[in-house]
């Protein structure tokens, strides 16, 4: 299983990124994948989640409305687009996948296969 992210860069307050994480070893049509993210000084936080079988999505507060996660079985790929981006969305961000299907999707702990991580910087 490994798990590879990409897209992250700098970009100015107010614009987009999108991050893509393309996954081997496994489909997407089961279990969750995720993205996570941590600030230096900070704890690792949930920020998007979907599940496989029924494609539902999972949004923490602090990015709803403004990033959206999708998946593309066909490239075995989860994207995470990234609208009016704010300083405070600084971090690496992490891919995660876990082949449980019950889980609680905000909690690291749950995930057992974890990306390298690609940095996101937002200047004011």
């Amino acid at each position: 299983v490994q798990l590879q992210a990409s897209g992250g860069g700098l970009v100015q307050s107010g614009g987009s990124l999108r991050l893509s994480c393309a996954a081997s070893g496994f489909t997407l049509d089961a279990g969750y994948i995720a993205w996570f993210r941590q600030a230096p000084g900070k704890e690792r936080e949930p920020v998007a989640c979907i599940s496989g079988r029924r494609r539902t999505t999972y949004y923490s507060d602090s990015v709803k409305g403004r990033f959206a996660i999708s998946s593309d079985n066909a490239k075995n790929t989860v994207e995470l687009q990234m609208n009016s981006l704010k300083p405070e969305d600084t971090a690496v961000y992490y891919c995660a996948h876990t082949a449980n299907e019950r889980i609680l999707w905000g909690m690291p702990q749950e995930y057992e296969d974890w990306g390298q991580g690609t940095q996101v910087t937002v200047s004011s």
